[in-house]
């Protein structure tokens, strides 16, 4: 499975609070750690300053694909895009799909990212090494997010 990462987690909120904690941008960015110019909008870009120590030089940039409320987000980017002076506009983006499903005592939130096997071989094994910790790590901030803002 070199394609794809997945994560899933259990939350202990309801889905319409993690709805908004995904889709609203201002929060979205609290989490995730980055400061959105503007709403999601499917179709349009979503841009803004990257928060985290190490790097807050960079801006991420999003085009956001499909968003069905409460149910699924999605959004496609550049992968691991961390050299300042890189173009990466003309390689192949990644989906990134965020599902959520009501359990008994919150939400299931699994969120994959696919599609690196399209990306450059020289830039591959790397983005997808981040981004698997990076997957790793934003589940947890989601949850703690969550348990902070309740």
């Amino acid at each position: 499975m070199t394609d794809r990462i997945e994560k899933s987690i259990e939350l202990k909120a309801p889905i319409s609070r993690v709805w908004q904690a995904l889709t609203d941008h201002a929060e979205f960015g609290s989490w995730f750690g980055v400061q959105l110019e503007g709403p999601f909008v499917p179709g349009q870009v979503a841009r803004g300053r990257i928060t985290h120590p190490g790097y807050d030089h960079l801006t991420m940039e999003v085009v956001v694909q499909k968003m069905e409320p409460e149910r699924y987000f999605s959004f496609t980017w550049h992968p691991y895009a961390v050299e300042p002076d890189r173009d990466y506009s003309g390689e192949p983006s990644t989906l990134i799909e965020f599902r959520l499903e009501k359990t008994p005592t919150g939400t299931l939130l699994r969120t994959c990212e696919s599609g690196f096997d399209k990306l450059p071989p020289e830039r591959r094994d790397l983005a997808f090494r981040m981004n698997e910790g990076g997957w790793t790590a934003q589940m947890e901030n989601i949850a703690r997010h969550l348990e902070h803002a309740a």
